[in-house]
């Protein structure tokens, strides 16, 4: 019998075992090997250079960290720059109220209710049988300060403009064309016949 035990387990239908694909390399010592193969240095010099992603793609958390940043720094300079508006509204209401100090014409007796739209909302102030012809023809004026409606001249008026635009509640501009009546179409017209 000289047959060896592989050749009697092959005769008996095992297959032989499959050949290993790959022989493990052994270990070179640092700074020995291929050409190209950097092995890094005691002193930390030559060490092996970071991969880069593939096609210049940039890591994803890399991404999301800079727009996070990037988001950040908008929030912040939005808010500064509210606060700076804010501001400057304020330094203009006061000298704005410091201005008008003294030169308010509202009229104590004043039972004349002239509406004007201001702010999208229709408000009013009381003036005085004299005051409304000269307010209805640009000669007076209306600024809104601290929630209040002050009756001042029309010179005044142009100056709270230069102070503090968005103050003005009502200017009449003597020499605008009057407005055309939405109703002043011939189909809007009351018959001369028709009794109520």
């Amino acid at each position: 019998m000289t047959d060896s035990l592989r050749d009697q387990l092959l005769g008996l239908g095992f297959k032989p075992a499959p050949k290993p694909a790959h022989k493990p390399k052994p270990a070179t010592p640092a700074g020995k090997g291929k050409p190209g193969h950097h092995a890094p240095r005691k002193d930390g010099k030559g060490a092996p250079p970071k991969r880069k992603p593939q096609g210049g793609e940039m890591d994803l958390g890399k991404a999301y960290a800079m727009r996070a940043e990037k988001e950040k720094a908008e929030r912040i300079e939005a808010e500064r720059q509210r606060q700076e508006e804010a501001r400057l509204r304020r330094e203009a209401r006061e000298k704005l109220a410091a201005f008008l100090e003294g030169k308010s014409l509202n009229a104590a007796d004043a039972e004349i209710a002239r509406h004007f739209d201001y702010g999208g909302k229709i408000k009013r102030i009381y003036v005085t049988a004299e005051q409304l012809p000269q307010l209805n023809a640009g000669a007076l004026g209306v600024v809104q300060l601290n929630g209040r409606y002050l009756l001042v001249t029309a010179e005044v008026l142009a100056e709270a403009g230069r102070i503090f635009a968005p103050a003005l509640a009502l200017k009449v501009d003597p020499d605008a064309p009057a407005t055309d009546d939405p109703y002043s179409d011939p189909q809007f017209q009351v018959p001369d016949d028709l009794v109520w």
